[in-house]
């Protein structure tokens, strides 16, 4: 997987752009990223592990650390930071972010969860 050519964090931190090659820049709320954050905390060690992630409504990007040639750590203002974000899982969460988010509102809307933190 090609690195990123640019990586954006907004001045407000709250949306981070991944610009790979040739291909237009994918925009992620820093909301989305934490509560899709590909950690083993989120996503658990299998599909019926995964949780649910409310009350990020607000949550920002503190800082970005490069892993290696392949990844970087996002830390979250809420100190979340062991999620390990691949160039692959950009390009994945790039394509499929619609749905994915979508899936998270209708994963908060049936458990009774808010999107607001309480």
């Amino acid at each position: 997987m090609t690195a990123p050519s640019e990586l954006r964090v907004s001045k407000d931190r709250r949306l981070l752009a991944v610009t790979f090659p040739g291909e237009p820049p994918f925009e992620f709320t820093a909301e989305l990223l934490r509560v899709l954050s590909p950690s083993a905390e989120v996503q658990g060690h299998s599909p019926e592990q995964r949780v649910t992630v409310p009350g990020k409504k607000d949550v920002a990007i503190a800082r970005i650390e490069p892993v290696g040639n392949y990844a970087v750590r996002i830390v979250f203002d809420d100190f979340h930071e062991s999620g390990i974000f691949t160039w692959s899982y950009f390009m994945t969460l790039g394509r499929e972010k619609d749905e994915r988010w979508q899936s998270y509102l209708d994963e908060l809307a049936a458990k009774g969860l808010s999107r607001e933190r309480r």
